[in-house]
């Protein structure tokens, strides 16, 4: 059984958005995660054309996303597609650090009248983690890491980063035996 885990991008601001803007999905980082033997077996950036919204200095500070990164991305609904198409999104469970994820998901599909492209089978790893661990307070991702003593591959808040960072995460847990069926 294979497990997506997702983490996304998108357009942020110091403080709130410009007049006009809201905040938009600019990249879908995915790793597939092969539930059976804990490889993390495909690793995909799928960089989102804004259409509501612009990147901003501090969302490019935060990403190393540029306008022009993402200008020539797919659309929301094409990117939705691919993860219906070629990651069965629609049917395969999901995971993601947080419930952000799924929420933006859910809040972008309906004002872009796109049908939500994910099973209903989604796990908030980090809800997960944190029990596990016996934790007081839900850690971030990097410091999630650090306690499991994992290294940080890549950049952090790049979504192809930390699917990646996520998904070894997530197979510490299962390792475990900490992961929900």
């Amino acid at each position: 059984m294979f497990l997506n885990v997702v983490d996304v991008e998108a357009t942020c601001w110091d403080g709130p958005p410009p007049p006009g803007q809201v905040s938009e999905i600019i990249e879908i980082g995915l790793c597939v995660l092969d539930l059976s033997t804990l490889d993390r077996t495909e690793r995909r950036a799928l960089l989102v054309r804004p259409e509501r919204s612009e990147v901003s200095t501090f969302c490019t500070e935060l990403t190393g996303l540029r306008a022009q990164d993402v200008a020539n991305g797919l659309s929301f609904q094409d990117a939705c597609a691919v993860l219906r198409r070629d990651f069965h999104a629609d049917s395969r469970p999901w995971a993601s650090w947080g419930d952000y994820d799924r929420k933006q998901f859910q809040a972008q599909c309906a004002a872009a009248d796109v049908p939500y492209p994910f099973s209903g089978r989604h796990t908030n790893a980090k809800k997960v983690f944190t029990g596990a661990h016996r934790l007081n307070k839900r850690p971030g991702m990097a410091q999630a890491l650090a306690h499991a003593g994992l290294p940080l591959e890549g950049r952090h808040h790049r979504g192809v980063d930390d699917a990646w960072n996520i998904a070894a995460l997530v197979a510490g847990l299962v390792r475990a035996g900490n992961w929900p069926d």
